[in-house]
């Protein structure tokens, strides 16, 4: 759902000062993402370089100052391409990293001056990915994350369950069903089943150096899971965790294994390992409201938070932008991606999906 409101805002205060993390050092920049409530991980500095590294995207970071000292950062990547346009966003690839601050005023502030950027840089438009609801500013609702409170202890988590949830839970380990946890030497095994099932999605994919590098980048952040059914990769997941919370950006099943369950084994050694790691939530990732991924997330125990994805539209205000598969243009495409030999697919994916928001 999309509410069409005035592009026009008010000026940023003139007594509030703005700059590019270049002036800031990335510990000051970082250490006020890591300190506000507010923050994900996707807030901090090292994904400038990540993202410029695996697909050459300029990014504009900025920062709020008060007095010389960081009161409200926002970062932002400009995605440019002849196919979908010349537009930025905070963040791309991911659910959050839109305006922090230390008060509503000096986050609505540095969306202004990024407005103010927008035109000079005569971008199409700005998508700013944001947990908070605000006013005069256009936006889609169509998008929740979905949170499940952990208890302390797997075996509470397991006497929450529904009896049918349970039991399903049961049936692949008595198909004989193996799932690990681990880092590194995971990788190409979830990439095996992932970029498989991209392609039968019709989505391009992510190239395989994207995980290797936020790995070596957030290592002590992020975790793979993979379940193995004689010996081969059914089903994976890549997690990530920051400040209490685990997120699970990515994961995947073969289809031919769904009959068993797979999908159900991987998210019950996720959340046990969630839970084991001293997290208390976790993030099933987004889903559109009442779609299947997001029932199957709520027969967990899940429950929705609201994810506002703000617009400024260089000129007059029109349909909201709408980069992804439920554009009726792109189905076509969808439908030709998805006869494509996997091999294929995985060396034209990662050309596509960069400027893919």
């Amino acid at each position: 759902m999309a509410r069409h409101i005035q592009n026009e805002r008010p000026r940023p205060d003139d007594n509030m000062e703005f700059t590019s993390l270049d002036k800031v050092s990335n510990e000051q920049w970082d250490r006020y993402a890591s300190g506000s409530s507010r923050s994900s991980i996707y807030h901090l500095s090292p994904w400038s370089r990540l993202i410029k590294k695996l697909f050459g995207h300029e990014s504009h970071y900025i920062a709020a100052l008060e007095n010389g000292t960081i009161c409200g950062i926002l970062p932002l990547v400009r995605l440019k391409s002849v196919i979908f346009g010349d537009f930025m966003i905070s963040m791309p690839y991911f659910n959050y990293g839109g305006a922090i601050g230390n008060s509503k005023e000096i986050e609505e502030g540095l969306m202004d001056y990024a407005r103010e950027m927008g035109r000079e840089l005569k971008l199409d438009h700005i998508e700013f990915r944001d947990l908070r609801e605000r006013s005069d500013i256009p936006v889609r609702t169509d998008k929740v994350c979905m949170h499940l409170k952990l208890p302390g202890s797997e075996d509470e988590l397991w006497r929450s369950f529904p009896s049918k949830l349970r039991s399903q839970v049961r049936r692949p380990k008595k198909e004989g069903v193996e799932t690990v946890v681990g880092s590194d030497e995971l990788v190409d095994d979830f990439f095996q089943i992932f970029s498989r099932n991209m392609r039968d999605l019709g989505t391009p994919v992510y190239p395989i150096g994207f995980f290797r590098e936020i790995i070596s980048t957030f290592r002590e952040h992020v975790a793979i899971v993979v379940v193995y059914h004689h010996h081969r990769p059914v089903a994976g997941a890549f997690l990530i965790g920051f400040k209490g919370m685990l997120e699970i950006p990515w994961a995947s099943s073969l289809r031919e294994y769904n009959r068993i369950s797979v999908n159900m084994a991987l998210y019950w050694k996720v959340l046990r390992y969630a839970i084991e790691n001293g997290y208390h939530t976790f993030d099933f990732g987004r889903s559109t409201k009442g779609s299947g991924t997001y029932k199957f997330k709520k027969q967990w125990g899940a429950v929705e938070k609201q994810l506002y994805w703000y617009y400024w539209i260089n000129g007059e205000a029109g349909t909201l932008p709408e980069l992804n598969p439920r554009n009726p243009k792109y189905q076509l495409a969808i439908q030709a991606w998805k006869r494509l030999p996997v091999p294929v697919a995985n060396y034209l994916g990662p050309m596509i999906v960069k400027n893919l928001p």
